[in-house]
């Protein structure tokens, strides 16, 4: 008899689930796109000229932005290297920017 009555259905387990998931929501997942959508800005907005910072951290300044394969020239003090855009890093770009 005991058994039944544990076993009926509760709400209060099923409201704390769906808070639980809203707040993982809210402060795990919706700030990772954000930042994921500012970075993807930051790489499609890369001009000839601007300085940056691969996320190997080598300094440089694009030299040649090719659009068709996504790939940026970077010149740095050893030459000139290509990158993929995926490998520039916005943190570090735009702390280099701001010295």
């Amino acid at each position: 008899m005991i058994f039944l009555q544990s076993q009926g259905f509760d709400q209060r387990g099923m409201i704390f689930m769906f808070g639980a998931l809203a707040v993982m929501y809210f402060f795990l997942i919706l700030p990772q796109r954000r930042k994921a959508k500012k970075e993807k800005e930051f790489r499609n907005d890369i001009k000839k000229g601007t300085k940056v910072v691969t996320t190997s951290g080598i300094h440089g300044k694009v030299a040649e932005i090719n659009d068709t394969n996504n790939t940026v020239v970077i010149e740095t003090g050893a030459g000139k290297i290509r990158f993929e855009r995926a490998a520039i890093s916005m943190e570090l770009s735009q702390k280099l920017s701001q010295k």
